[in-house]
């Protein structure tokens, strides 16, 4: 049974529940693991950021572990998403109600293959939501954009490894994604449904992968009490050298 000294430092990976933020989740994860180990503090960070409604591998280090974190930011991800053709929300997720629709009735399976292959394989330039943590003039944009400002954000370049039809079933698909860091795979969607001659957004996703780190490596955030119970180190309690027994 692995047991880890997160003091020292260790390398983890959970299973994002659906609504949690990612800082919900090392939260839980600092609070079970200090009060599992009789301490006040742990650093503790995470290797990549997961919108609320995304669910999937959420890399965790703690120690001298964050030290890590930037590269394994770097990793591939590989990520499983649903959309739906024919309408959009303000942030390309279901995170707003749609906000518009068209139509999506001439769209084929072929259609989307071939979009897929001519228009979304290597580098691209994507224009990150305007409800996303990316900065402008010092602000999160996603703070401007729920003011109701006007929010433009400069196109960046990324990679696109794989883009797979899972499932084409209208209004709705479902992909498959191997992408560098840094894609918003709901900015993805939008430009999809564009491409297509409609419009489309993100109504479920799931990351499978991060570098090395697959769902199958990834623990559960229901039964986390029980994970740190039984795989976390206990601290040795510092005994003070300078009492003597008279």
């Amino acid at each position: 049974m692995a047991q880890y000294d997160l003091q020292a430092g260790a390398i983890l990976c959970f299973d994002k529940p659906y609504g949690w933020t990612s800082f919900d989740l090392v939260n839980k994860f600092r609070y079970q693991a200090c009060r599992h180990m009789g301490i006040k503090k742990l650093k503790v960070g995470h290797a990549g950021t997961l919108d609320p409604l995304a669910t999937g591998v959420m890399i965790v280090c703690t120690g001298r572990s964050t030290k890590q974190i930037e590269q394994l930011q770097a990793g591939t991800k590989e990520y499983l998403a649903d959309l739906c053709l024919g309408a959009t929300t303000p942030s390309f997720d279901l995170e707003h109600p749609i906000d518009a629709t068209y139509p999506y009735e001439h769209i084929t399976e072929e259609q989307v293959r071939e979009v897929l292959i001519s228009r979304f394989i290597g580098c691209i330039e994507q224009i990150p939501p305007s409800f996303s943590a990316v900065k402008m003039d010092g602000k999160r944009s996603y703070e401007l954009a729920r003011k109701g400002e006007d929010v433009k954000l400069k196109p960046k370049q990324l990679v696109i490894n794989e883009i797979e039809l899972l499932k084409f079933d209208l209004p709705h698909i479902t992909l498959r994604v191997v992408c560098s860091k840094g894609t918003y795979i709901r900015a993805l969607a939008r430009d999809i449904g564009e491409a297509l001659g409609s419009g489309a957004h993100l109504t479920a996703l799931k990351r499978t992968k991060v570098g090395a780190y697959t769902l199958q490596h990834c623990h559960s955030m229901e039964g986390i009490e029980q994970f740190v119970s039984e795989h976390v180190m206990i601290p040795e309690k510092e005994t003070d050298t300078n009492n003597k027994t008279k």
